[in-house]
């Protein structure tokens, strides 16, 4: 591993918890970088005094949470990793499947993400984040009528440009984490019930009318627009009194 960070020796009754807070500790500090690797088992082991088997539980932890990387015979220690939201969407679709928590309110949580993205986005853009707005809805309507995945490409690359333009990280990760469960769990049903000549056009339609909003730095209108796309988009695979909740959503 490269740089000077070690580790203390821990006491606990969750010893492999205290490891994990450790590195995670490391990396919050600086003093440990995605693409560096972690000290091998044995040298865990010794720092931070504790067993094998309790260093396999805090390795196993960290992996789960897609904070490092380990490779079956590789003798190196565990790489660690840049910051992925697929931890954070794992446990999201969780929380749905133990019906903690609903689709409808995990689309809703996305109609007011986005929203917000595009109002802050229309105020905020520079000329850059616009032309990647721009190329995005142009490449939506090049990918018409009948090449859906590049449609799909474009659409996610509108709406990551949007994002990035709202300067605020959590609205940015919360949407893509959000999106991404929502996505997994109703593919199926989207695929089997959208008139996919249909939905493109009226998709591109709005998002167009989205970039103009943004475009004349009308956020209002922008987020209005985005809840009211998402609601057409998503209305139809949820029950009828979860569409009311996401009706509220919508300006009349």
């Amino acid at each position: 591993m490269s740089g000077e960070t070690t580790f203390k020796p821990v006491q606990s009754d969750r010893l492999y918890r205290r490891i994990v807070e450790q590195i995670e500790d490391a990396l919050l500090r600086g003093e440990l970088r995605p693409g560096q690797r972690l000290p091998s088992e044995r040298e865990l082991v010794a720092q931070f005094g504790a067993s094998r088997s309790t260093i396999r539980e805090a390795l196993r932890v960290l992996e789960n949470d897609g904070v490092v990387r380990s490779r079956p015979g590789d003798k190196q220690g565990p790489e660690l990793l840049p910051f992925s939201t697929a931890a954070l969407a794992r446990q999201m679709t969780r929380l749905v499947r133990f019906e903690q928590i609903t689709i409808a309110e995990l689309i809703s949580s996305r109609m007011i993400f986005d929203s917000a993205a595009a109002r802050l986005a229309a105020v905020l853009h520079t000329a850059d984040e616009l032309a990647e707005m721009e190329a995005a809805v142009a490449s939506m309507n090049a990918a018409m009528p009948d090449d859906l995945d590049a449609f799909g490409q474009a659409d996610l690359a509108f709406h990551e440009a949007v994002a990035r333009a709202s300067r605020n990280t959590f609205v940015q990760v919360s949407d893509a984490v959000v999106h991404d469960v929502v996505l997994s769990l109703i593919t199926d049903d989207i695929d089997q019930a959208q008139n996919q000549v249909s939905f493109m056009a009226r998709s591109a339609e709005f998002h167009g009318r989205i970039l103009a909003a943004i475009r004349e730095r009308d956020g209002i209108t922008a987020a209005r627009l985005s809840r009211q796309l998402l609601f057409d988009f998503y209305a139809n695979h949820v029950s009828a009194e979860q569409r009311v909740l996401l009706a509220a959503l919508v300006d009349e």
